[in-house]
Protein backbone atom coordinates (compact mmCIF):
# COMPACT_ATOMS: atom_id res chain seq x y z
CA UNK A 1 0.00 0.00 0.00
CA UNK A 2 1.44 3.36 -0.86
CA UNK A 3 1.20 5.92 1.79
CA UNK A 4 2.83 9.06 0.38
CA UNK A 5 3.75 12.40 2.26
CA UNK A 6 2.49 11.71 6.06
CA UNK A 7 0.75 15.34 7.83
CA UNK A 8 -0.78 15.84 10.90
CA UNK A 9 -4.56 15.66 10.80
CA UNK A 10 -6.87 18.92 10.43
CA UNK A 11 -7.33 18.72 14.44
CA UNK A 12 -4.02 16.61 15.35
CA UNK A 13 -5.87 14.66 17.93
CA UNK A 14 -7.97 10.84 17.88
CA UNK A 15 -10.67 12.98 16.41
CA UNK A 16 -9.26 12.67 12.96
CA UNK A 17 -10.32 9.31 12.97
CA UNK A 18 -14.11 9.66 11.39
CA UNK A 19 -16.31 8.22 13.86
CA UNK A 20 -14.21 8.47 16.74
CA UNK A 21 -15.95 10.71 19.63
CA UNK A 22 -14.00 10.97 22.88
CA UNK A 23 -15.76 12.72 26.10
CA UNK A 24 -14.04 13.79 29.46
CA UNK A 25 -15.69 14.24 32.86
CA UNK A 26 -13.65 15.16 36.04
CA UNK A 27 -13.79 15.66 39.93
CA UNK A 28 -11.94 18.90 40.41
CA UNK A 29 -12.08 18.24 44.52
CA UNK A 30 -10.77 15.42 43.97
CA UNK A 31 -8.39 15.61 41.10
CA UNK A 32 -9.63 13.05 39.06
CA UNK A 33 -11.51 11.87 36.28
CA UNK A 34 -12.41 9.69 33.38
CA UNK A 35 -11.82 9.87 29.60
CA UNK A 36 -13.99 7.89 27.41
CA UNK A 37 -13.40 7.19 23.67
CA UNK A 38 -16.45 6.22 21.76
CA UNK A 39 -16.62 4.68 18.16
CA UNK A 40 -19.60 5.48 16.25
CA UNK A 41 -20.07 1.46 15.70
CA UNK A 42 -18.81 -1.33 17.44
CA UNK A 43 -15.12 -1.30 16.67
CA UNK A 44 -12.26 -4.04 15.52
CA UNK A 45 -9.79 -3.63 18.83
CA UNK A 46 -6.94 -5.06 20.37
CA UNK A 47 -4.28 -4.14 23.29
CA UNK A 48 -1.18 -4.63 24.62
CA UNK A 49 0.13 -4.32 28.24
CA UNK A 50 3.75 -3.57 29.25
CA UNK A 51 3.88 -2.24 32.22
CA UNK A 52 4.40 -4.19 36.14
CA UNK A 53 2.05 -2.45 38.01
CA UNK A 54 -1.27 -2.91 35.54
CA UNK A 55 -4.82 -2.01 36.84
CA UNK A 56 -7.73 -3.10 33.71
CA UNK A 57 -10.92 -4.60 32.77
CA UNK A 58 -12.08 -6.69 29.62
CA UNK A 59 -8.28 -7.01 28.25
CA UNK A 60 -8.47 -10.63 27.84
CA UNK A 61 -11.15 -10.81 25.19
CA UNK A 62 -9.10 -8.64 23.29
CA UNK A 63 -7.20 -12.45 22.71
CA UNK A 64 -7.55 -12.63 18.69
CA UNK A 65 -8.26 -16.03 19.94
CA UNK A 66 -11.58 -14.97 21.78
CA UNK A 67 -14.75 -14.99 20.79
CA UNK A 68 -16.10 -11.31 20.85
CA UNK A 69 -13.94 -9.64 17.86
CA UNK A 70 -15.24 -5.99 18.67
CA UNK A 71 -16.22 -3.17 21.69
CA UNK A 72 -17.85 -0.70 21.97
CA UNK A 73 -16.20 1.73 23.92
CA UNK A 74 -12.36 2.22 25.71
CA UNK A 75 -12.30 3.93 29.62
CA UNK A 76 -9.23 5.42 30.45
CA UNK A 77 -9.75 6.62 34.46
CA UNK A 78 -8.00 8.30 37.24
CA UNK A 79 -8.34 6.62 40.59
CA UNK A 80 -6.55 3.34 41.04
CA UNK A 81 -9.01 0.66 40.77
CA UNK A 82 -11.69 2.39 42.17
CA UNK A 83 -11.44 4.43 38.59
CA UNK A 84 -12.34 0.27 37.02
CA UNK A 85 -16.03 1.02 38.01
CA UNK A 86 -16.18 4.31 35.30
CA UNK A 87 -16.27 1.20 32.82
CA UNK A 88 -19.48 0.35 34.59
CA UNK A 89 -20.93 3.49 34.06
CA UNK A 90 -20.03 3.56 31.10
CA UNK A 91 -21.94 -0.02 30.01
CA UNK A 92 -24.88 1.23 31.58
CA UNK A 93 -25.25 4.28 29.30
CA UNK A 94 -24.52 2.17 26.18
CA UNK A 95 -26.55 -0.81 27.60
CA UNK A 96 -29.58 1.69 27.66
CA UNK A 97 -29.45 3.16 24.11
CA UNK A 98 -29.09 -0.74 22.94
CA UNK A 99 -25.40 -0.84 22.00
CA UNK A 100 -23.79 -3.81 22.88
CA UNK A 101 -23.00 -7.11 22.20
CA UNK A 102 -25.97 -9.39 21.13
CA UNK A 103 -26.71 -13.14 22.32
CA UNK A 104 -28.94 -14.80 20.36
CA UNK A 105 -32.44 -13.63 21.02
CA UNK A 106 -32.17 -11.81 24.21
CA UNK A 107 -33.84 -8.17 24.20
CA UNK A 108 -30.54 -6.96 26.03
CA UNK A 109 -27.38 -6.44 24.70
CA UNK A 110 -23.66 -6.82 26.95
CA UNK A 111 -21.56 -3.84 26.01
CA UNK A 112 -17.94 -4.92 25.78
CA UNK A 113 -15.97 -1.78 27.52
CA UNK A 114 -12.14 -2.49 28.10
CA UNK A 115 -11.01 -0.07 30.57
CA UNK A 116 -7.44 0.79 32.20
CA UNK A 117 -6.52 2.72 35.20
CA UNK A 118 -3.45 4.99 36.27
CA UNK A 119 -3.05 6.02 39.51
CA UNK A 120 -3.48 9.45 41.10
CA UNK A 121 -4.50 8.69 44.29
CA UNK A 122 -1.84 10.44 46.06
CA UNK A 123 -2.27 14.10 44.72
CA UNK A 124 -3.70 15.88 47.34
CA UNK A 125 -7.02 16.06 46.17
CA UNK A 126 -10.31 15.19 48.34
CA UNK A 127 -10.47 10.86 47.95
CA UNK A 128 -12.99 10.82 51.22
CA UNK A 129 -15.49 9.37 48.85
CA UNK A 130 -16.03 6.42 51.27
CA UNK A 131 -18.73 3.80 49.70
CA UNK A 132 -19.57 5.82 46.72
CA UNK A 133 -16.49 6.89 44.70
CA UNK A 134 -17.66 9.13 41.65
CA UNK A 135 -15.85 7.05 38.77
CA UNK A 136 -19.28 5.76 37.76
CA UNK A 137 -20.78 8.60 37.68
CA UNK A 138 -17.75 10.44 35.94
CA UNK A 139 -18.14 7.19 33.44
CA UNK A 140 -21.65 8.47 32.00
CA UNK A 141 -21.14 11.81 32.56
CA UNK A 142 -17.94 11.27 29.99
CA UNK A 143 -20.36 9.53 27.63
CA UNK A 144 -22.75 12.16 27.53
CA UNK A 145 -20.18 14.90 26.64
CA UNK A 146 -18.28 12.85 23.60
CA UNK A 147 -17.48 14.79 20.52
CA UNK A 148 -15.13 15.28 17.83
CA UNK A 149 -13.48 17.83 19.65
CA UNK A 150 -12.33 17.65 23.62
CA UNK A 151 -10.12 19.15 25.48
CA UNK A 152 -6.44 18.29 26.41
CA UNK A 153 -3.82 18.46 29.44
CA UNK A 154 -5.72 18.96 32.70
CA UNK A 155 -8.74 17.15 31.34
CA UNK A 156 -10.55 13.68 32.09
CA UNK A 157 -8.29 10.99 32.90
CA UNK A 158 -5.40 13.46 32.65
CA UNK A 159 -6.19 15.58 35.37
CA UNK A 160 -4.63 14.19 38.43
CA UNK A 161 -1.95 13.01 36.11
CA UNK A 162 2.06 13.89 36.89
CA UNK A 163 4.46 12.72 34.72
CA UNK A 164 8.02 12.87 36.06
CA UNK A 165 8.74 16.11 37.79
CA UNK A 166 6.23 17.69 35.69
CA UNK A 167 2.28 18.63 36.01
CA UNK A 168 1.22 15.38 33.47
CA UNK A 169 -2.41 15.62 31.45
CA UNK A 170 -3.87 14.07 28.63
CA UNK A 171 -2.60 14.45 24.80
CA UNK A 172 -3.39 13.53 21.77
CA UNK A 173 -2.08 13.60 18.23
CA UNK A 174 -2.66 12.46 14.68
CA UNK A 175 -1.20 11.71 11.19
CA UNK A 176 -2.50 11.37 8.16
CA UNK A 177 -0.94 10.11 5.22
CA UNK A 178 -1.65 11.06 0.99
CA UNK A 179 -2.97 7.95 0.17
CA UNK A 180 -5.64 8.52 3.13
CA UNK A 181 -4.28 6.13 5.92
CA UNK A 182 -5.12 7.71 9.36
CA UNK A 183 -4.27 6.76 12.61
CA UNK A 184 -4.63 8.74 15.96
CA UNK A 185 -3.28 8.58 19.82
CA UNK A 186 -5.25 9.40 23.07
CA UNK A 187 -2.52 9.25 26.22
CA UNK A 188 -3.15 10.00 29.64
CA UNK A 189 0.41 10.81 30.65
CA UNK A 190 1.24 9.98 34.15
CA UNK A 191 4.78 8.09 34.08
CA UNK A 192 7.66 7.25 37.05
CA UNK A 193 9.77 8.09 34.15
CA UNK A 194 11.06 11.91 32.73
CA UNK A 195 9.24 13.20 29.46
CA UNK A 196 12.20 15.88 29.64
CA UNK A 197 15.67 15.34 29.28
CA UNK A 198 17.27 16.30 32.81
CA UNK A 199 18.50 19.41 32.77
CA UNK A 200 16.97 20.81 30.06
CA UNK A 201 13.15 22.16 28.55
CA UNK A 202 13.82 19.33 25.68
CA UNK A 203 11.21 16.52 25.56
CA UNK A 204 12.46 13.25 24.77
CA UNK A 205 9.68 12.95 21.97
CA UNK A 206 10.92 15.99 20.72
CA UNK A 207 12.64 14.52 17.28
CA UNK A 208 8.94 13.63 16.26
CA UNK A 209 7.55 16.67 16.74
CA UNK A 210 5.18 18.01 13.99
CA UNK A 211 4.94 22.04 13.69
CA UNK A 212 5.80 22.72 17.03
CA UNK A 213 2.66 21.03 18.81
CA UNK A 214 4.76 21.38 22.14
CA UNK A 215 6.49 24.23 22.15
CA UNK A 216 9.04 23.59 19.32
CA UNK A 217 12.03 23.69 21.59
CA UNK A 218 14.15 21.12 19.69
CA UNK A 219 15.28 17.88 20.53
CA UNK A 220 18.12 17.14 23.17
CA UNK A 221 21.87 17.85 22.31
CA UNK A 222 23.42 14.45 21.27
CA UNK A 223 25.78 13.04 23.01
CA UNK A 224 26.04 12.53 26.92
CA UNK A 225 22.71 10.29 27.46
CA UNK A 226 24.51 6.79 27.62
CA UNK A 227 26.33 8.09 30.75
CA UNK A 228 22.64 9.97 32.48
CA UNK A 229 21.27 8.44 35.22
CA UNK A 230 18.45 6.39 34.44
CA UNK A 231 16.38 7.81 36.92
CA UNK A 232 17.53 11.32 36.12
CA UNK A 233 14.09 13.46 35.87
CA UNK A 234 11.93 10.52 37.23
CA UNK A 235 9.27 10.83 40.21
CA UNK A 236 11.39 11.05 43.83
CA UNK A 237 8.96 8.61 45.12
CA UNK A 238 10.25 5.15 43.20
CA UNK A 239 7.04 3.24 44.78
CA UNK A 240 3.83 2.01 43.25
CA UNK A 241 0.69 3.86 43.53
CA UNK A 242 1.67 7.20 41.72
CA UNK A 243 2.42 6.23 37.80
CA UNK A 244 1.37 4.68 34.86
CA UNK A 245 0.37 5.61 31.27
CA UNK A 246 -2.36 4.49 29.34
CA UNK A 247 -3.63 5.37 26.26
CA UNK A 248 -5.98 4.54 22.90
CA UNK A 249 -4.71 4.49 19.24
CA UNK A 250 -7.16 4.74 16.20
CA UNK A 251 -7.15 4.27 12.75
CA UNK A 252 -9.43 4.27 9.85
CA UNK A 253 -7.86 0.89 8.46
CA UNK A 254 -9.28 -2.36 8.35
CA UNK A 255 -8.08 -4.40 10.60
CA UNK A 256 -8.54 -7.55 11.78
CA UNK A 257 -8.19 -8.80 15.72
CA UNK A 258 -4.79 -10.28 15.38
CA UNK A 259 -3.80 -6.71 13.25
CA UNK A 260 -4.68 -4.70 16.04
CA UNK A 261 -3.02 -6.11 18.25
CA UNK A 262 0.33 -6.13 16.70
CA UNK A 263 -0.47 -2.44 15.98
CA UNK A 264 -0.63 -1.80 19.75
CA UNK A 265 2.26 -3.72 20.52
CA UNK A 266 3.92 -1.55 17.84
CA UNK A 267 2.46 1.72 19.65
CA UNK A 268 4.07 0.97 22.87
CA UNK A 269 7.44 1.99 21.39
CA UNK A 270 5.79 5.30 21.22
CA UNK A 271 5.95 5.31 24.99
CA UNK A 272 9.48 4.46 25.27
CA UNK A 273 10.59 7.05 22.83
CA UNK A 274 8.52 9.48 24.95
CA UNK A 275 9.41 8.56 28.78
CA UNK A 276 12.52 7.55 30.49
CA UNK A 277 12.27 4.90 31.95
CA UNK A 278 9.13 3.26 30.72
CA UNK A 279 7.52 -0.29 31.54
CA UNK A 280 8.62 0.07 34.85
CA UNK A 281 7.41 -2.21 38.32
CA UNK A 282 5.77 0.54 38.97
CA UNK A 283 3.91 1.82 36.18
CA UNK A 284 0.73 0.02 34.33
CA UNK A 285 1.26 1.32 30.92
CA UNK A 286 -1.52 -0.05 28.20
CA UNK A 287 -2.10 0.45 24.84
CA UNK A 288 -5.50 -0.12 23.23
CA UNK A 289 -6.27 -0.25 19.46
CA UNK A 290 -9.51 0.76 17.80
CA UNK A 291 -9.86 0.17 14.05
CA UNK A 292 -13.01 2.01 12.18
CA UNK A 293 -12.13 -0.39 8.67
CA UNK A 294 -13.06 2.79 6.47
CA UNK A 295 -9.51 2.35 4.68
CA UNK A 296 -8.56 -1.02 3.13
CA UNK A 297 -5.27 -2.29 3.33
CA UNK A 298 -4.99 -4.88 0.87
CA UNK A 299 -4.08 -7.87 0.48
CA UNK A 300 -0.84 -7.73 -1.15
CA UNK A 301 1.94 -7.09 1.09
CA UNK A 302 -0.11 -6.55 3.64
CA UNK A 303 2.37 -6.96 6.28
CA UNK A 304 4.16 -3.83 5.05
CA UNK A 305 0.94 -1.57 5.40
CA UNK A 306 0.77 -3.06 8.85
CA UNK A 307 4.64 -2.36 9.45
CA UNK A 308 3.98 1.55 8.54
CA UNK A 309 1.06 2.13 10.13
CA UNK A 310 2.75 0.10 13.71
CA UNK A 311 5.49 2.86 12.96
CA UNK A 312 2.88 6.17 12.57
CA UNK A 313 1.27 4.81 15.77
CA UNK A 314 4.42 4.92 17.95
CA UNK A 315 4.90 8.48 16.55
CA UNK A 316 1.89 9.18 17.37
CA UNK A 317 1.83 7.62 21.02
CA UNK A 318 5.53 10.11 21.85
CA UNK A 319 3.93 13.22 20.22
CA UNK A 320 0.76 12.44 22.64
CA UNK A 321 2.68 12.10 25.61
CA UNK A 322 4.50 15.32 25.23
CA UNK A 323 1.22 17.27 24.33
CA UNK A 324 -0.31 15.93 27.22
CA UNK A 325 2.64 17.52 29.67
CA UNK A 326 2.80 20.72 27.31
CA UNK A 327 -1.23 21.44 27.54
CA UNK A 328 -0.96 20.71 31.29
CA UNK A 329 -1.57 23.44 33.78
CA UNK A 330 -0.54 23.22 37.13
CA UNK A 331 -2.80 21.64 40.01
CA UNK A 332 -1.66 21.70 44.01
CA UNK A 333 2.50 20.81 43.91
CA UNK A 334 2.77 19.72 40.48
CA UNK A 335 4.37 22.23 38.51
CA UNK A 336 3.78 22.49 34.51
CA UNK A 337 6.18 22.48 32.26
CA UNK A 338 4.82 25.84 30.44
CA UNK A 339 5.25 27.13 34.26
CA UNK A 340 8.67 25.48 35.15
CA UNK A 341 10.08 27.23 32.14
CA UNK A 342 7.82 30.58 31.86
CA UNK A 343 6.32 30.09 28.67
Amino acid sequence: MYLGAIRKGPRNHIGDIDGILVGNAQDEAARTGVTVVLPGMRAVAGGDVRGGGPGTRETDLLDPSCLVDAVDAIVLSGGSSWGLEAASGVAAWLGARGRGYRVGGSPLVSPIVPAAILFDLMNGGDKGWGEEPPYRALGRAACEAAAANFELGNAGAGLGAVAGRYKGGLGSASAVSESGLAVGALIAANPFGAVVAPGTDRFWAAPFEMDGEFGGRGAPDAGGFATLDPLAGSKADASPGGNTTIGVVATNADLTPADARRIAIMAQDGLARAIRPVHAPVDGDTIFVLATGACPLGKEARHVALSALGALAADCVARAVARGVYEASSLGTAVSFRDRHRI
